[in-house]
């Protein structure tokens, strides 16, 4: 079970999910990206659990990837035209994209950084100054 709901989704869309074939897609949407969250943080529901990771953050990220994918069900297509008269469609496509792409900053309230211990390091290359 997701911890975001149909409702949820619906409610950022701004709009009821009430036909049964939305419903169905988007709770099989929402299974989707909890398993893209869960590939990158096992854990993740021991950390809900423990309040590490509020379950709001969990709801935001998981309902929006799915609002994002309700907007655009073609991943991956930036644009289409398409004319009456003398008949024209036009697709452009970005290769490569990731259905569930979960956003950086998605991903910082999902992973928000903890530092323990006086000293935390973190190794970074901010290039060479002379």
């Amino acid at each position: 079970m997701t911890y975001a709901t149909v409702d949820d989704v619906a409610t950022r869309l701004g709009r009821p999910i009430s036909q049964e074939a939305e419903i169905s897609q988007v709770s099989a949407w929402l299974e989707d990206v909890e398993t893209v969250i869960l590939a990158r943080v096992p854990d993740l529901h021991e950390r809900v659990d423990s309040g590490a990771i509020p379950i709001t953050a969990v709801v935001s990220v998981e309902a929006g990837a799915v609002v994002r994918r309700v907007q655009n069900p073609t991943p991956g297509r930036t644009s289409r035209t398409e004319s009456i008269d003398d008949g024209s469609v036009t697709d452009r496509w970005e290769s490569s994209t990731d259905p569930w792409a979960i956003t950086d900053g998605e991903w910082t309230l999902l992973l928000p950084r903890q530092t323990r211990g006086a000293f935390t390091i973190r190794p970074r290359y901010s290039g060479a100054r002379w």
